[in-house]
């Protein structure tokens, strides 16, 4: 987690919020915000999921997860939460689709703790086009892709008691990929991608344009990549893990196109200034032995050799980490493909570790607790923690 003596990041445009909660009057320029202050587009503003939810003179609480949502345009924002009641509380923030941003920050008795964390929210237009969104996009309940961000508040007893919204110009770090990637929207799914924002500080923004089912090509066609380079800037990041349904493609020169693709992605990122960051898909469950990926680890390898690119291994890391954890394996495991949060957030952990090695420019926005991190020795399972958010749903994602 973050503990802050936050100020509010350089502001670029017109859409900042300031919102005090509880029954007390607002300051000049905040804007009160009670327990009857249900999220509608007429206010753009308001609480959208919550079952009790009490409120303080300065401070609303709940022994439930509650959310609140606020509509803003596209872009980074940075994000900073007074926390804290009359009770003590621990607090773990998710954004948008369960998109882990602070963890269990722990506050006592009539204490204030101040944190920050930098969002993106983005839109399927761009100049050129519109990304082809899948169904699971388009549900209501998915709110990676409309017009709000979303803040989710878990934990025992979390509380709130204020919250600025500020546009911010900060870098960011593109995410594509798979199902192994994306922002998994319920329970009990999870991916690397959706964990990584914990592990960074206020001063960059993760955007996770990976879905499920999706390969190189598809992801190509959907449109996906080219609404990343529409909003990339100079020195941005863009990190590429694909391999999982590539290898499921039956064309004879499948994995030539694969290749060449993965080539013209590089390229296509170094021409818009940024930087590109390949990563080698995870093992499967039963692939601790043998490899199930095929030539596709390899082809990573090689494209990151030849075009000198930067390369996480993930491959490699994730069967030392499967290794590791021995007869504990299912713990990190949904199915045979899928992982759950425990198994996620130590996904998370190595891609963290590959930054560290191998990406020196993205290495000073790591949180300062981020940690060192050593695939042979994953944390224990059993003293794994992390408050469930309320959506849920037993059917598996695309892809395997």
């Amino acid at each position: 987690m973050l503990l802050m003596a936050v100020t509010s990041a350089e502001a670029v445009g017109p859409s900042e919020f300031r919102f005090q909660f509880g029954t007390n009057q607002a300051q000049p320029g905040w804007t009160r915000i009670t327990v009857t202050n249900q999220y509608s587009p007429v206010a753009g503003f308001g609480f959208v999921s919550f079952t009790s939810l009490g409120a303080g003179r300065d401070f609303v609480a709940s022994d439930q997860p509650f959310a609140f949502s606020v509509q803003v345009p596209e872009g980074n924002y940075h994000v900073v939460l007074e926390l804290g009641s009359t009770t003590d509380s621990e607090n773990t923030i998710k954004a948008e689709a369960r998109r882990l941003m602070l963890e269990r920050v722990p506050v006592g008795v009539r204490e204030t703790v101040r944190v920050g964390f930098t969002i993106n929210v983005r839109r399927p237009e761009f100049p050129m086009g519109k990304v082809r969104l899948k169904q699971r996009e388009l549900d209501t309940e998915t709110v990676t892709w409309d017009d709000k961000l979303t803040l989710e508040f878990l934990g025992p007893a979390p509380s709130l008691r204020s919250m600025e919204i500020v546009p911010t110009n900060v870098p960011t770090v593109f995410l594509t990929g798979d199902s192994t990637v994306c922002d998994q929207p319920r329970e009990p799914w999870n991916s690397w991608g959706q964990m990584l924002p914990r592990f960074f500080g206020p001063g960059v923004a993760v955007a996770n344009y990976a879905q499920s089912g999706e390969s190189i090509k598809s992801s190509l066609s959907a449109k996906r990549f080219e609404k990343v380079f529409s909003v990339m800037k100079t020195n941005d990041w863009l990190l590429v893990q694909f391999g999982h349904n590539d290898m499921k493609d039956r064309a004879t020169d499948a994995l030539t196109v694969y290749k060449t693709n993965l080539s013209k992605i590089v390229q296509q990122t170094r021409e818009h200034g940024a930087i590109p960051v390949l990563i080698t898909s995870m093992e499967r469950k039963n692939g601790i032995e043998q490899d199930t990926l095929g030539s596709y680890p390899d082809t990573v390898r090689a494209v990151a050799q030849e075009e000198g690119v930067a390369l996480i291994d993930l491959h490699a890391m994730s069967k030392v980490l499967y290794r590791a954890l021995g007869t504990k394996l299912d713990a990190a495991f949904q199915d045979g493909t899928h992982h759950n949060n425990y198994g996620s957030y130590e996904l998370a952990r190595c891609v963290v570790e590959g930054i560290r090695k191998n990406v020196p420019s993205l290495t000073k926005y790591l949180a300062p607790d981020a940690g060192a991190f050593d695939p042979a020795h994953p944390d224990d399972p059993a003293r794994f923690k992390l408050p469930a958010s309320p959506a849920a749903d037993a059917k598996k994602p695309d892809g395997n």
